[in-house]
């Protein structure tokens, strides 16, 4: 490993507020809630999936979006950011692409403030879960070129007949053998609570069990299927949360629900949340009449 249990107790220990966010100790090894600096400013991003109709259409055809584009488009709406999703690049993706974005992200005064990736890594050891693990340190060492600080991850739903019990001990290695490479290349991975994982209950013994500074959840407000209180389990995300995808409904165990952005937010400040809010749009109406509308209302909210 990269870092050693040792290192990465040295590591904790000396984080500070006024620097890098730190991770507390304990005797057993995993990680602990994130301390970080009080009162910091939120800022706004915009996931790439939002949008995700228009990367279908035929370019040229009216609203159609490239990264490039969409990059455009976040400027335009005055955001702070991006978060560009793995499924809009090019098919082959090269060195003097992820340059271009870069520049063109940075011309626009756009941070792209993470990446997110759809790997699974509940499946049985051997060939399928080690092309998982190529995908995915392939767009580490891609999302590290374009110096995003984050990536949005998986643990997958299990294949039919694995236990949960079973599904959560695949996991764990996987996401071991992940951080390593993300800390080779300085870019944490966020556990997203997502369909096997939107039961809360898995994803803190998940990432409860990962020894690596470099692993943190990625709070969705959206995937919490299994939850009867779903602003209860925000709570107990939030305290590891190292990106932060909200969505304008909820999904819960009583069916969708209006999601209470401002109350959202407050749950991440509780936390002392210091980074991204990323506005994640899946609702019906189009996204070029929606986004603008619940950019304004998350920047009033955020103040």
């Amino acid at each position: 490993m990269l870092v050693t249990r040792l290192q990465r107790r040295s590591f904790l220990s000396s984080m500070v507020l006024g620097g890098f966010c730190g991770l507390t100790r304990r005797a057993a090894m995993a990680i602990e809630p994130i301390r970080r600096a009080k009162n910091k400013q939120l800022k706004l991003s915009l996931a790439a999936y939002s949008m995700r109709q228009c990367f279908s259409r035929e370019p040229g055809t009216d609203g159609a979006l490239d990264l490039a584009g969409f990059i455009d488009y976040c400027a335009s709406l005055n955001l702070e950011g991006a978060e560009l999703t793995q499924y809009y690049f090019p098919e082959h993706v090269t060195a003097g692409y992820l340059h271009q974005l870069k520049r063109r992200a940075h011309l626009a005064g756009i941070d792209i403030t993470g990446g997110a990736i759809g790997n699974k890594f509940t499946l049985d050891p051997g060939e399928a879960l080690e092309k998982q693990m190529v995908y995915t340190k392939t767009w580490i060492r891609h999302y590290a070129t374009l110096g995003a600080p984050v990536i949005r991850v998986f643990a997958g739903a299990p294949p039919a007949g694995v236990s949960e019990d079973e599904a959560i001990e695949r996991a764990i290695p996987a996401l071991q053998e992940a951080c390593e490479c993300a800390a080779e290349h300085g870019i944490m991975l966020a556990i997203e609570n997502h369909d096997f994982t939107s039961k809360i209950d898995r994803l803190l013994r998940i990432i409860q069990r990962v020894d690596s500074p470099w692993l943190g959840v990625n709070f969705d407000s959206g995937n919490l299927s299994y939850s009867e209180d779903p602003y209860t389990d925000m709570q107990r995300m939030a305290p590891y949360t190292v990106n932060a995808q909200l969505k304008v409904a909820i999904h819960a165990a009583q069916g969708q629900q209006k999601a209470d952005l401002p109350r959202i937010v407050e749950i991440l400040r509780a936390a002392d949340y210091a980074g991204y809010l990323v506005l994640e749009y899946e609702a019906n109406e189009d996204p070029y009449q929606a986004i603008p509308r619940y950019v304004d209302q998350l920047r009033e909210i955020v103040g």
